[in-house]
């Protein structure tokens, strides 16, 4: 990447402007899958979570891996692309029925939009047409690859999601089994997306490889940095509600750290906020807590840790020689995700 130390190098604002042609181009290929369709009951809300929006970071990462491979795009990247966004946008419909969650990206979720056997059913298709989406951007040659690492990808996607749910109810969990959970959960994808890219842009399979554990490893860079900056980064830049984690009693990482390298009164202090019966939380008591993340090196930790996963996805990724704009445009993502900090 050409981030060193958040220093960019100047040509960067080139690729932000390719990225953002790339972005709008997918907003239209979007658009595109979701006009109307029959019956409406199954499809408006496949449509509905689509055109909520986000980021988009898994169809540009997609695009960024295709152009390690190839040097120009194509429909069938844009149909691998749209893939890759429908199956993150089935894992939120499901989600959010299993968190009971009633809004995303400010808006209600489809089940509290419609109600929960829609969800359900609406998810399911989306589902099933992640597959003949990449049916259709895949060669010949390139399907059974390009499935076998779908399934894989799909699969730690759901794996990490059960983790989730188990870390619930759980008193005390690992740093370890924190970063599995969180490497199933959110990074597994990202770094999917790269190299179904990179394969069908025509990236050899060992080096397609190699860009997926520059996506995993930055993804979970991105979590770790996420729940930091929830607590510690600017509200303007971030767009979070300042602690929002911690009234919502979130075991994030910094829980996770804190409980680690605390001292036994702070850690009764954390039990008794994080416990499963605790239902009022006030923001000034959330300070406290905040503060004691500070005090007790969480805060200090997971930044490092943060950086220390994005250095070696970088290190990782200097060993790779792309084809086409393929190692701007992923700069230019980085970069643009780095925005967010402080």
């Amino acid at each position: 990447m050409s981030v060193r130390g958040n220093v960019f190098l100047p040509h960067i604002h080139i690729y932000m402007q390719t990225l953002r042609q790339f972005r709008e181009e997918f907003e239209g290929v979007v658009r595109e899958y979701c006009a109307p369709r029959a019956p409406s009951g199954l499809y408006d809300p496949v449509s509905y979570i689509l055109r909520l929006g986000g980021k988009r970071i898994r169809p540009m990462l997609c695009v960024s891996g295709y152009l390690f491979g190839s040097d120009q795009v194509s429909g069938r990247m844009w149909r691998a692309a749209l893939a890759l966004e429908v199956f993150h946008n089935f894992s939120l419909v499901h989600d959010d029925i299993m968190d009971e969650a009633p809004l995303r990206r400010g808006q209600p979720t489809v089940h509290e939009a419609w109600n929960i056997p829609t969800a359900i059913l609406s998810g399911d298709v989306m589902l099933i047409d992640v597959y003949r989406l990449l049916t259709e951007a895949a060669l010949p040659e390139q399907l059974p690859i390009v499935l076998e690492r779908f399934h894989k990808t799909a699969i730690g996607v759901c794996e990490g999601q059960q983790l989730d749910m188990d870390f619930e109810g759980s008193e005390e969990v690992g740093w370890t089994e924190y970063l599995q959970m969180i490497r199933g959960k959110t990074a597994v994808l990202l770094g999917g997306s790269l190299e179904i890219g990179a394969l069908l842009g025509g990236l050899p399979p060992e080096q397609a490889a190699i860009l997926a554990g520059v996506g995993e490893d930055l993804g979970v860079s991105f979590q770790l940095m996420d729940d930091w900056l929830d607590v510690f980064g600017d509200p303007e830049k971030t767009g979070k509600v300042h602690g929002g984690d911690i009234l919502r009693g979130k075991k994030t990482a910094l829980v996770h750290q804190a409980m680690a390298l605390c001292g036994e009164e702070d850690r009764r202090q954390l039990r008794d906020w994080y416990g499963y019966e605790q239902t009022a939380r006030e923001s000034a008591d959330a300070a406290d807590i905040a503060a004691l993340f500070a005090r007790c090196g969480a805060r200090d930790e997971v930044i490092a840790e943060a950086r220390r996963y994005h250095l070696e996805a970088m290190r990782q990724l200097d060993r790779l020689e792309s084809v086409g704009r393929g190692r701007a445009c992923l700069d230019a993502l980085m970069a643009e995700l780095q925005s967010r900090e402080f």
